[in-house]
């Protein structure tokens, strides 16, 4: 005989994996349009209505369509007429501003190179919103707008990015000339992080492949990383510095938000990378030592 109710049951069965993978996919899709307020969570910080007031910065604001994005520039001091230094290109991590960044990174100044501190579109007082490609394109601008100055030496031009900051400097250094890549506590790429969330990497929006672009880079390139970072594991480090040509990893016994553990190595192995590629580096405090010191 047949049972007159099976083919209930059955069909009850099959309706659990539909409705199962119905809230999946749900999740997926709120989680597709959503990400970026998780990857760009410094776009609901609260900045104060004017930038740091800093003697002789130069505050500018870059074209992004109809929005203006805030950058920051700081010349070194005591640069002689007609003289022409280096610049340090810095990108902050994805929740943080620039203005909190101008006295951590003075000693830039004091070694004889500016630093141009670039917003991230949406951030603070810039307008826009972000995105790795609004954040290429505004890249682009400070770059061009950097090297338009009589007083900066177009082959001297150094990225610096910290976590997503380092992925701002891989995109820069896909799109422009630059002699120097450093990247403190930053990643492969965000793709190696979607199944954290339980999703595929092709629904990562903004990818930042920096392993992709370290690997193509020609130039020299310092990792730092803390090999106690959870939330971006130490591996990551490891990976970005053997992908790169010249590359080299320094290890930190710290995490992603108190590194570097000590400032003065720190600044130290700045100024011996910057020193060993060729960069002609102020004398003094801040003196660089030869490579083989770092």
């Amino acid at each position: 005989m047949t049972d007159p109710h099976g083919g209930g049951r059955h069909r009850r069965w099959l309706r659990v994996p539909l409705i199962l993978l119905s809230i999946y996919l749900l999740y997926a899709a709120a989680l597709f349009v959503a990400q970026r307020r998780i990857v760009f969570p410094g776009q609901s910080r609260v900045a104060s209505p004017a930038p740091p007031a800093i003697a002789g910065a130069e505050l500018w604001r870059l074209p992004l369509g109809q929005d203006l994005v805030e950058a920051l520039y700081l010349a070194p001091p005591g640069l002689a007429r007609g003289e022409r230094a280096g610049a340090v290109i810095f990108l902050h991590g994805n929740n943080e501003l620039i203005d909190h960044w101008p006295s951590r990174l003075s000693q830039y100044g004091e070694i004889g190179l500016g630093l141009l501190l670039v917003e991230f579109p949406g951030y603070g007082r810039s307008g826009g919103s972000p995105s790795e490609e609004s954040l290429g394109r505004v890249l682009e601008a400070a770059y061009d707008r950097l090297l338009a100055r009589p007083d900066v030496d177009p082959a001297r031009v150094v990225a610096h990015g910290r976590s997503l900051g380092g992925g701002g400097a891989c995109l820069l250094v896909r799109r422009r000339p630059v002699a120097a890549l450093i990247l403190e506590s930053s990643f492969t790429g965000l793709r190696a992080f979607s199944w954290d969330f339980g999703v595929p990497g092709f629904l990562v929006r903004d990818p930042f492949d920096n392993l992709a672009a370290v690997s193509g880079y020609r130039g020299p390139v310092l990792v730092f990383h803390g090999r106690l970072d959870s939330l971006v594991p130490h591996e990551h480090g490891v990976a970005l510095a053997a992908a790169a040509r010249n590359g080299r990893l320094i290890s930190f016994g710290c995490g992603h938000n108190d590194c570097p553990p000590d400032e003065q190595a720190y600044w130290r192995r700045i100024r011996g990378f910057l020193g060993g590629a060729g960069f002609a580096l102020r004398v003094g405090e801040g003196a660089s030592p030869s490579p083989d010191q770092m």
